[in-house]
């Protein structure tokens, strides 16, 4: 039925996939509806750009997309980057800041849609799960900051998280009781639906009752904000203007946001099907997102991105395509052309309860005591990108994440670990000694591994510890045995400073042997004449084979 539509999730359709995917669009739009209103406050715009998101984020994906669970729209992890990013060259609601959120819309797309085109997908890889849950958690602590003052009712003040807690403190006396119980009912009815039954949309029940208490009792009379009429009609589709010199002050935001679009469309795609999605796939899906953003930045929205929790929504209601996410756009469309007024009692306390809900999912606690338990430098590198991205900016912390996860890539690598072999009573298996199993040591012979490529980082270290380990034994060695099958390969600082520790062995009487050498590692030896240097008869295939052969009476 859809096999000539551009749609990858549409083509073979079948009828049976008609009943899950309608149910599952249904449930998708009582979720994202309150949800993407609410997203647009963390960017600065009005409720409805949220929707327009969604609108374009949606349909864009669903004509390229490969995945049929997979949502897109408006996000709560990239929304607060645009509006910190555009807030320092425009005041917020005024027309040049929703154009210049418009302009960066187009930036983040690009680059999210370049990354796809050239096959960078692999990029979302970069950081690693703690230093993402850490970004997370950070991006979590500046969202329910920013929303203490519309959950209290009062006017937001402060440029920074902490300027933001004071002014909060401040002006604490200024508290509207009304719409801090509006707030705060909303969060009961979310987090206790949430523990009946996850998959209704308690967002939408929340809203609702929000709207029905607002407008029966007439709270705006006594100082409760709320969104107001929507503007009806469809959206209009322009450009949104900014210059070159607008553009360039940009380029981080923009490229912190589509970082983000990057590693989220993974864990997106990852989500709505188990395993690494084909390369192809993911750089089509990339392709996708782009354009969502592209196309969204031209009807007045901001840019986007894809949504686990909502693609979760989408797989735990049986939708099979993404004929779900256009029947949701849909049904959002119509509500923006014929019911624009219905949703104008809700008030800003309510959507400021939701987004309090969605920051507390960011920040995964379970997850930071994971981290804690398995790695203690982990969970610091962890701990300091939260730290940068709550307190000194996102776009500051997620560098400060990337270099974080480098140097701790070079530390490991530098500094490797590594073992003294041991053999296992009653075999030839030789393993690290301090493993717990029992193992016994050939007298005159040390067996060490290092778990790490040899490279100049590590070169000298490696050298001096072996030097420390020589000098630490009890008994004298007459066979050093470098067990190399942990060993990937050798670069030339490497070698010539093996050469130097071959030497340094020799002149204390001790013969070196290598075992259990990769075929790239035995290249590097031979090319680089290290193999001269140990001998080839001092090369062999396995640890025992070594110790056997040099020991003068076999072992």
């Amino acid at each position: 039925m859809f096999g000539r539509l551009p749609a990858p999730s549409l083509r073979g359709y079948r009828l049976a996939w008609l009943g899950p995917d309608v149910l599952a669009g249904l449930t998708l739009v009582a979720i994202a509806l309150p949800e993407q209103m609410a997203t647009s406050h963390l960017a600065g715009m009005p409720a409805v750009s949220g929707l327009y998101a969604f609108l374009a984020g949606t349909i864009v994906y669903a004509l390229l997309g490969r995945n049929g669970q997979v949502s897109v729209g408006a996000d709560s992890t990239i929304a607060p980057v645009l509006g910190a990013g555009v807030v320092a060259l425009a005041a917020v609601g005024t027309p040049r800041y929703a154009h210049l959120i418009a302009l960066l819309a187009l930036m983040v797309g690009a680059l999210v849609g370049l990354a796809g085109l050239l096959r960078l997908g692999w990029v979302a890889e970069f950081l690693s799960a703690p230093v993402i849950t850490g970004v997370l958690a950070g991006i979590a602590i500046e969202i329910a900051v920013k929303q203490l003052p519309p959950l209290m009712g009062f006017p937001a003040g402060g440029a920074s998280t902490v300027g933001r807690l004071r002014f909060v403190v401040d002006h604490a006396d200024a508290t509207n009781g009304w719409s801090l119980a509006i707030g705060l009912g909303v969060l009961v009815v979310i987090f206790g639906g949430e523990l009946i039954e996850r998959r209704l949309p308690w967002a939408l029940v929340a809203s609702v009752a929000a709207i029905a208490v607002v407008g029966g009792a007439g709270l705006v009379t006594h100082g409760v904000n709320v969104v107001g009429r929507l503007p009806g009609g469809l959206p209009s589709v322009a450009w949104p203007g900014g210059s070159w010199s607008d553009a360039g002050h940009l380029v981080a935001p923009a490229a912190t946001a589509a970082f983000l679009c990057l590693a989220q469309t993974a864990a997106s795609v990852r989500l709505a099907g188990p395993g690494a999605p084909a390369a192809g796939e993911f750089n089509q899906d990339l392709v996708a997102v782009g354009g969502g953003s592209v196309a969204a930045g031209f009807i007045g929205g901001f840019a986007v991105n894809t949504s686990p929790p909502r693609t979760q929504v989408i797989a735990s209601a049986g939708g099979r395509t993404q004929l779900s996410g256009l029947l949701a756009a849909g049904l959002i469309l119509s509500l923006t052309v014929l019911g624009p007024g219905l949703l104008r009692d809700l008030p800003q306390a309510a959507l400021a309860g939701i987004l309090l809900f969605v920051a507390s999912r960011l920040f995964r606690l379970g997850q930071l005591r994971s981290i804690l338990k398995y790695d203690r430098v982990e969970f610091g590198l962890c701990i300091l990108t939260l730290l940068g991205v709550a307190l000194i900016g996102i776009e500051q912390g997620v560098v400060i994440a990337v270099l974080l996860s480098l140097a701790e890539r070079i530390r490991l690598a530098a500094r490797p670990r590594d073992a003294v072999l041991g053999r296992e009573p009653g075999t030839d298996h030789w393993i690290p000694s301090d493993t717990g199993v029992s193992t016994e040591q050939v007298p005159g012979v040390m067996v060490y591994m290092i778990y790490a490529p040899l490279w100049y980082a590590n070169a000298d270290y490696i050298r001096l510890r072996v030097a420390r380990l020589l000098d630490d034994t009890t008994t004298p060695v007459r066979v050093l045995v470098l067990d190399a099958d942990a060993i990937p390969d050798i670069d030339y600082t490497a070698a010539q400073s093996f050469a130097q520790l071959a030497a340094e062995v020799r002149a204390r009487g001790i013969v070196l042997a290598v075992a259990r050498a990769s075929h790239p590692v035995h290249h590097d030896l031979k090319h680089s004449g290290l193999l001269d240097v140990i001998g080839p008869e001092h090369l062999f295939r396995s640890v025992e084979e070594a110790v056997r052969s040099l020991t003068p009476t076999p072992p």
